[in-house]
């Protein structure tokens, strides 16, 4: 009785997911009791489903419960370990949550630990023993715990599959062979095993190929971001010590200027003023004169006035106006137009090396090339949103679904003047440029083309200058209704390809990589040119007949 007791001390302090005693024991609210970890661990797993349930009982609990201590079995777990109770022995774990239960228990289930292909069953390490003692049964194939023994059970014959049926490829049992699956390349599931067992081994030493390929190609790719890096700090170091220079210098420059300025604009007060005190110290004497000969004319003693007249009447030589060099208003002004000029080259020269320095920039790319055989999923990760730029568009082009959609009109657009627009071809250019990796997708109804061009190509005319595909400034796929056709200055290639209303077009600028494809439920290749790009591209749209529309892939 007393040791009975103490097995019923066990069961009831012992954690039915660890099968070990309780340790920081805590109560779910349909009142069974966890290892606080245990519980914690079980519910984690089930945090994506958003419905927690008791591993003992099912009951589930939204949202997920806050466990508290359950501190009178927590003290009581302490005392019976005082006592020296341990964990229940091997031979009586019993079957948690989420082990396989041995068929032959019965109330409350040990964990199996083997199961039976041919009974089918699972069995715990007591009721395995037959299968070691037992001459018929020491033939039987035992694995590990399996809870898909079922599946190895004919549904129709409740015989084991120990068969497999080659031409349906499927397992069937022995009764299967000689019925339904009559005259059918059969053989026993064994042998197949076998063979599957090489072609197994086959594509293991197929994926270790290739995995030891890719980790090779991943060290190139390591190297080359390392590579990449490197080249990278030292450009944008080297490229901070020139800025820095020619900041320098132009703080120089201004200093030389601002002092050559402030000494010239002293030189020059300096003359105005010596010639402004000349000129005041000649009005003094005049007026000291004038007083002089007005007191003399006032004189009524004639031989008085006619002693001192020649004396007095004498005057100094006079600063004449003409000897005043004044100079025109502007002063300086000759000094800032000068400067502007300096500004406005040096904007030109900044203007023009910076798209080849952009340019240089993009071109860095990665050492493996993209796949030929790339799926429209692989393209979209190149996606690009793009919008039509309405200072483009030809006045019989309607703009909608925010600058994605062009419709031909018969009525003007009271578009305002602008120099980028295509005043004679139907044609629209994006608003963004376009480097490095991109992917779009045209939707378009009749005929129309999908184009890509620089930005200078001419717009004002109706000549070829100005028409996508007829210059070498832009690359054009002209789709009709039943044909496709690429052109390139003025030279045209007719393309071969599925019909389709939707184009796709895949452009690698640095590696001067444009195609053009088909896409429906499978995307296809009609066209692809290898060449270089010398500067930022835009996509481009001449629409014929209906309209035109960039997709929204994201």
């Amino acid at each position: 009785m007393e040791q009975r007791a103490v097995q019923l001390d066990r069961e009831t302090f012992s954690c039915s997911i660890c099968l070990d005693l309780l340790k920081d024991p805590v109560t779910t609210p349909c009142g069974h009791s966890y290892c606080k970890n245990c519980i914690t661990d079980h519910w984690d797993t089930e945090d994506e489903k958003g419905i927690h349930s008791c591993p003992q009982c099912r009951k589930s609990f939204t949202p997920r419960p806050e466990m508290l201590k359950s501190t009178m079995l927590a003290v009581l777990v302490e005392e019976l370990k005082k006592t020296g109770l341990q964990a229940a022995p091997a031979d009586l774990c019993y079957a948690g949550a989420e082990d396989v239960a041995c068929d032959v228990c019965t109330g409350r289930k040990l964990r199996a630990v083997k199961s039976c292909l041919s009974c089918p069953a699972s069995y715990c390490e007591k009721h395995l023993q037959p299968h070691y003692e037992a001459a018929p049964l020491k033939k039987h194939k035992l694995v590990e715990p399996s809870k898909k023994l079922q599946e190895n059970i004919c549904s129709r014959h409740d015989e084991v599959m120990k068969m497999f049926c080659r031409t349906d490829q499927q397992c069937i049992c022995y009764l299967c062979s000689v019925d339904e699956h009559k005259g059918h390349d059969t053989v026993s599931a064994a042998a197949e095993r076998t063979e599957r067992q090489r072609e197994l081994e086959g594509s293991r030493q197929n994926i270790q190929q290739r995995i030891q390929d890719r980790e090779e190609d991943v060290k190139v790719l390591q190297q080359e971001v390392e590579a990449i890096n490197g080249s990278a700090d030292k450009a944008a170091e080297h490229s901070e010590k020139i800025f820095t220079q020619l900041i320098r210098l132009m703080e120089k420059r201004r200093s030389d200027v601002k002092q050559q300025v402030r000494s010239q604009q002293e030189t020059e007060v300096s003359r105005v003023k010596e010639l402004q005190e000349k000129l005041e110290q000649e009005i003094t004497e005049l007026k000291r004169k004038d007083a002089e000969l007005k007191k003399l004319s006032h004189t009524e003693d004639h031989n008085q006035f006619l002693h001192n007249y020649p004396s007095l009447s004498a005057l100094s030589e006079s600063t004449h106006s003409s000897s005043i060099n004044i100079r025109p208003l502007k002063y300086f002004e000759d000094v800032t137009a000068a400067v502007s000029e300096v500004r406005d080259k040096l904007q030109d020269v900044l203007r023009e090396t910076w798209t080849n320095i952009s340019l240089t920039v993009t071109q860095v790319d990665v050492l493996l090339s993209l796949p030929e055989n790339m799926t429209r999923a692989d393209f979209l990760r190149y996606s690009r949103e793009i919008t039509l730029d309405p200072n483009t568009a030809h006045t019989q082009l309607l703009l909608s679904e925010g600058n994605r959609k062009a419709t031909v009109t018969s009525q003007q657009q009271s578009y305002s003047s602008h120099p980028d627009r295509f005043t004679d071809w139907q044609q629209v250019l994006s608003r963004e440029s376009l480097t490095g990796r991109c992917y779009w997708e045209v939707e378009r109804r009749e005929g129309g083309g999908v184009a890509v061009s620089y930005k200078n190509i001419s717009r004002a005319g109706g000549s070829y200058e100005c028409g996508f595909g007829y210059n070498d400034k832009s690359w054009l796929l002209y789709c009709s209704t039943n044909s496709y056709n690429f052109r390139y200055n003025n030279v045209e290639t007719p393309v071969s390809g599925p019909e389709s209303s939707r184009v796709g077009v895949y452009l690698d600028h640095s590696a001067g990589i444009l195609s053009f494809y088909s896409v429906s439920e499978t995307i296809t290749l009609l066209h692809r040119v290898q060449t270089t790009f010398t500067q930022p591209l835009y996509a481009g749209l001449f629409v014929y007949g209906d309209s035109a529309e960039f997709c929204q892939l994201k």
